[in-house]
Order: C-alpha cells, then structure tokens, then sequence
C-alpha cells in the first residue's frame, strides 16, 4: 500500500476510518492480505479511493471512501473481507476502533514541488 491521496468526487460521500495498533509479533501474511483488501475493495460497487499509513510503532490509519453507506455495509459483508477482518482482529491488532463519517465538505492544496 502507498501513502498516496486518493482522487475523489465532490463530496457528499462516506470515508470508513479505521485506526489500528498492530500485535507484536505475527506478521505472517498482513502485508499480502492488505494488498489484496484494497484490491478487493477497489472492485467493490461504490468503492472510491483509500488512503493508508502506518508508522514505525505499528500505529496505523486506514480511510477507506464509499458513495453511500449501502456501499459500506456491502463491504462489510463481502466473504473474503469479513474471514480477513475477523482473522486480523485475533491475529493482527492488540487495538483498533473504526468510524463512519459522512464528508460533506473537502478542500486540500497541492502544496510546492
């Protein structure tokens, strides 16, 4: 996963945060099977972009952005998403907590080169 902003239409639309502290130890399989979340979200009706990081102490946010909450609750509901959560939850993360948002407004700037 690169830390990358994703391209979105103007809002309204939902972002999907999910902050996580990862477990020491057991890093089998996490990298691949991120990858391939964002790979499977990203094929998922009302999918719109991700943005993810995590740093050095294994904090790390993940926003993933919907069109609509039926999005969202169709993702969560996906087969390989939910056996994925549910294995990352016992093996992957000592703590996380995930929220929904509705964005209403969104502004940034490129900054200078």
């Amino acid at each position: 996963m690169s830390a990358r902003f994703a391209e979105l239409p103007k809002p309204p639309y939902y972002a999907v945060i999910f902050s996580s502290q990862r477990s020491e130890g057991d890093d089998a399989g996490y990298g691949e099977a991120a990858e391939r979340m964002v790979e499977l979200a990203a094929s998922q009706p009302g999918f719109l972009g991700v943005e993810s990081t995590r740093g050095s102490d294994g904090f790390g946010i993940t926003v993933s952005y919907w069109s609509d909450e039926a999005a969202i609750a169709a993702w969560k509901r996906q087969a390989e998403h939910a056996a994925t959560r549910a294995y990352g939850r016992e093996h992957w993360y000592r703590h996380f907590e995930l929220r929904v948002a509705k964005v209403e407004r969104a502004y940034g700037s490129k900054g200078k080169a």
